[in-house]
């Protein structure tokens, strides 16, 4: 039986936050606890219990998620500071020559975007692509929608980027499971939106170089690429390492409980960032000439983008907590199973209407997050399930990045664009990455 109050109570909630970010510009942190107390009230939850689980949830979420993503930053802001983002660009680029560039810059943006942020990622290599469109002549295009494609798919689908965490913090799903579906489905999301699609706009766009640009990139200064890759590899392995140890097939390996334990503390997420920025503290910063107060300065200022959306993850895990407490996920999951709706169509969908409205990716994986933990408790989802529904959040987060996505702007202005030749190539490649990640989650699905 469906309750139409709860019902009510989170379209009005969800309606209201876009209400907030959209016409009144309130940060979304502040709405989505407005929108939490808004549900609550008219779900006919007491007040002060309404207080009550907005520590709650907060607390909950952020045990795990501050931490990473904290670490996340510093270690993304090291890498990006010590030109280790621009070695491995010119190492991948210099073995698969001119002619494979577009695939070598979706790998770059791939591999980069896995420990620093997007736009970060974006600013810092786009001088790579100005270089070979002025060598080569092609659309600018051509290099810059696979390196764009690369970017966004690991930004969103593998951990340790903020929006992945996040949302398997909220969900509960395990990171190791997520960061393995994430690559599975992020690999076809970055061919096609990115080469495949790349090779066909950029014969109807040509774009020449804007003329501001200027290398000026000191290659011989740069880090090795081989100390970048297993800077970024160590991390995730370690991570992965622990999510196998945890499986059935780690039962019988044949080593002492207290090596397991030993492995599986270093393949938690908290010690393996630890031990990656300290990696890259020695090796990145102390070796390469950096003093130790630059170093401190460096890890300092990368805080600061870290901590708000460490709160805005916060905020999404009260509006989850909320959801719960007051029957409203139960409602929801009746709502699906009325309909006939599975909870990866519910993620996907949700994540999609959310991010076409307002624009930002993080705030619609997060809000979509929490609507679909709400309705996950108590139910029998696998690990594994939790993982795929990440990646359904994260590619409905994706999709049809417009004019009020701030993507969309530094793309336009990076590349020169028209918002017409931006609609065009940049929002069709969005769209194909959502759609290809949540085709991969759909056939992961069928053999799990």
């Amino acid at each position: 039986m469906i309750d139409y109050s709860l019902l009510f109570a989170v379209i009005a909630g969800i309606g209201l936050l876009l209400v907030l970010i959209l016409y009144f510009k309130i940060q979304a942190f502040l709405s989505l606890l407005i929108c939490s107390i808004t549900v609550g009230l008219i779900a006919g939850m007491p007040p002060l219990d309404i207080l009550k689980n907005i520590q709650a949830g907060m607390a909950s979420t952020l045990g795990f998620i501050a931490i990473v993503v904290g670490l996340g930053a510093m270690f993304g802001a090291i890498l990006e500071s010590s030109g280790g983002v621009q070695s491995l660009a010119a190492y991948i680029l210099k073995q698969t020559g001119e002619k494979r560039a577009s695939w070598a810059l979706a790998a770059t943006g791939f591999l980069v975007s896995i420990p620093v942020f997007f736009d970060v990622g974006f600013v810092i290599l786009v001088p790579v692509v100005y270089a070979l469109q002025k060598k080569t002549g092609r659309s600018l295009l051509y290099y810059g929608i696979p390196l764009l494609a690369g970017l966004a798919v690991t930004h969103a689908f593998v951990p340790p980027t903020p929006g992945p965490v996040a949302v398997a913090s909220i969900l509960g799903a395990d990171m190791g499971l997520v960061i393995g579906v994430g690559i599975l489905a992020g690999i076809p999301a970055t061919i096609i939106g990115g080469p495949v699609f790349a090779s066909y706009i950029s014969k109807r766009i040509h774009v020449e170089t804007p003329t501001f640009f200027d290398e000026k990139v000191n290659h011989s200064k740069l880090p090795s690429p081989g100390i970048i890759l297993a800077l970024i590899g160590l991390p995730l392995l370690l991570i992965l390492m622990n999510t196998y140890l945890d499986s059935p097939m780690g039962d019988n390996l044949p080593v002492s409980a207290t090596v397991k334990d030993l492995i599986k503390m270093l393949g938690h997420p908290f010690v393996a960032l630890i031990i990656a920025n300290l990696l890259a503290w020695y090796l990145l910063g102390i070796r390469k000439g950096f003093s130790k107060q630059e170093l401190l300065d460096i890890n300092t200022s990368s805080l600061g983008a870290a901590g708000i959306i460490i709160l805005i993850t916060g905020a999404g895990g009260v509006f989850k907590e909320i959801l719960t407490e007051t029957g409203t996920g139960k409602m929801i999951a009746d709502v699906m199973t009325h309909y006939g709706l599975s909870a990866f169509f519910f993620a996907y969908l949700t994540a999609a209407a959310i991010r076409i409205m307002q624009g930002s990716a993080t705030v619609a994986m997060i809000t979509a997050a929490g609507m679909t933990a709400a309705f996950l408790e108590g139910s029998s989802f696998s690990d594994m399930h939790k993982a795929l529904l990440v990646i359904a959040i994260a590619s409905g987060a994706s999709i049809l990045s417009h004019v009020n996505d701030s993507g969309f702007w530094l793309v336009s202005k990076y590349f020169g664009l028209t918002e017409r030749q931006t609609l065009r190539s940049w929002t069709v490649t969005t769209t194909l990455i959502s759609v290809t990640g949540f085709l991969m989650v759909l056939l992961m699905s069928l053999f799990v």
